[in-house]
């Protein structure tokens, strides 16, 4: 195919939509990528480029064999994925994990787009529904999405969209934490991707110094509500960590605080919980706290962080924020292949459907590429199957979730076919891993977008 081919139009140039323009554009077909920064901003964002990462650096677990998320990982790589490749090319010491530098992965998202000659980018808002004229638009505008855009999607689908807030984790320059407290070391020596096994910088709290944190952070002045965000809910996996300790006072030292797997060379002892930080930027001067998200105010956050030992004569790049996300009830609203029931032209990809997390908004973004991209060659799209990361994740969000208590969703292998057998633990987290790469193969196998 060749650019003279009517382009597929993509609203919103985050992970999903990034990774939707890609595939597209390496099946052939052009596609124009719009994105409304600078022209407008949002609540989370500090600058213009395609794919910013606006809270962790993190894309969790890397272990193919063991974990779900490391499982998509691998299926997107075989996939081509754009944002995997950026991400392998720019990652960071993070234990078993793969964190990237923000700025190098966006950089180099933003120029091996713009380098292809099918993609064209345009700074400008959507503000409400896509032209007519536009036969095939992909809306990727994430948890941010325009009002304008917002209100038109309500009306059409005849749905209220659902929220709920996702806070964002402090930034540390490095050379402010106090290294004769702080260690460096992975839970249980464990290496990752691109670490030695000690890739944290760890700060102990004893019992005392850590129920007077918890106290001071219960306590703490937080972010007020506007009137119209006071029933938002929460996601369950990025809770807030002041909504996390008024769940209990062990709570956070059994979440983010957690000591297992780590000693203090000071006492040669596992302390009662501590802090651990993680490498943000290639140049390893920026870490941010991990798990900390927080709507404290700013200057509570900087008092209160400064009684974390270590953290004494902390300064910080970033405090720690909150935004609100919307996302569509996509049981009910989307088809198998995520076009909007209401008007098929529109097709949704990223965390707008309601999946949690980078990697889930991109493996959605390439999904929905993909869809897009078939159709316009004329093939009957195909989705992966559902023994795979991505299938059981389409399947989760396009009808496998309750409509009516439908929540954002981290991909787990809870959402995945049971396996035949008695395999439990390791072993069958093992077989379902085995089992979905083998299908993600044959998926791949007949063509790049759809079945013989």
């Amino acid at each position: 195919m060749t650019s003279s081919a009517k382009p597929i139009h993509i609203v919103g140039g985050g992970l999903a939509g990034c990774e939707a323009a890609w595939q597209i554009a390496s099946a052939g077909m052009p596609v124009v990528l719009h994105e409304m920064r600078p022209v407008r901003g949002t609540e989370a964002h500090l600058t213009d480029g395609l794919a910013e990462l606006v809270c962790s650096n993190s894309f969790r677990s890397d272990d193919a064999a063991n974990n779900a998320v490391g499982l998509l990982h691998e299926e997107m790589r075989r996939a081509g994925s754009l944002i995997m490749r950026a991400a392998d090319a720019h990652k960071l010491p993070a234990g078993g994990a793969l964190a990237v530098d923000r700025h190098g992965f966006s950089a180099a998202v933003q120029q091996t787009l713009l380098g292809h000659p099918l993609v064209e980018l345009k700074r400008e808002e959507v503000a409400g529904l896509p032209p007519a004229e536009w036969d095939s638009v992909i809306v990727a505008t994430g948890p941010l999405t325009s009002p304008a855009l917002a209100d038109a999607i309500r009306r059409e689908s005849g749905e209220e969209s659902l929220a709920f807030f996702d806070a964002i984790a402090p930034i540390v320059h490095v050379e402010s934490i106090d290294r004769s407290i702080a260690w460096k070391q992975s839970r249980y020596d464990k290496g990752g991707p691109a670490g030695d096994g000690a890739d944290y910088l760890n700060c102990p709290l004893n019992k005392e110094e850590y129920e007077a944190f918890v106290a001071a952070l219960l306590a703490g002045e937080k972010t007020e509500f506007k009137e119209w965000e006071t029933s938002t809910p929460y996601f369950d996996g990025c809770l807030p960590i002041e909504v996390m300790a008024a769940r209990g006072p062990d709570t956070l030292r059994w979440g983010p605080m957690k000591p297992v797997g780590l000693r203090d060379p000071r006492t040669g002892r596992r302390p009662w919980a501590v802090v651990q930080l993680r490498q943000d930027n290639a140049l390893g001067t920026l870490w941010n706290i991990v798990g900390f998200q927080t709507k404290l105010k700013h200057g509570e956050q900087t008092r209160l962080f400064r009684t974390i030992p270590g953290l004494q004569g902390a300064e910080f790049a970033r405090l720690g924020g909150l935004h609100r996300n919307t996302f569509l009830n996509s049981p009910r609203l989307l088809d198998a292949t995520l076009r909007l029931r209401a008007m098929p032209r529109l097709r949704f990809a990223g965390q707008i459907t309601g999946c949690e997390g980078y990697v889930e908004s991109a493996a959605v973004g390439l999904m929905t590429g993909r869809f897009a991209a078939a159709e316009r060659l004329g093939l009957a799209p195909v989705a992966p199957p559902s023994t795979t990361a991505m299938g059981a994740l389409l399947g989760h969000i396009t009808g496998g979730a309750d409509a009516t208590t439908f929540q954002p969703m981290n991909v787990n292998f809870g959402l995945f076919p049971p396996i035949e057998g008695t395999l439990r633990g390791k072993e069958r987290k093992q077989a379902l891993s085995a089992r979905a790469l083998r299908d993600v193969d044959r998926w791949l196998a007949p063509t790049p977008l759809a079945a013989e």
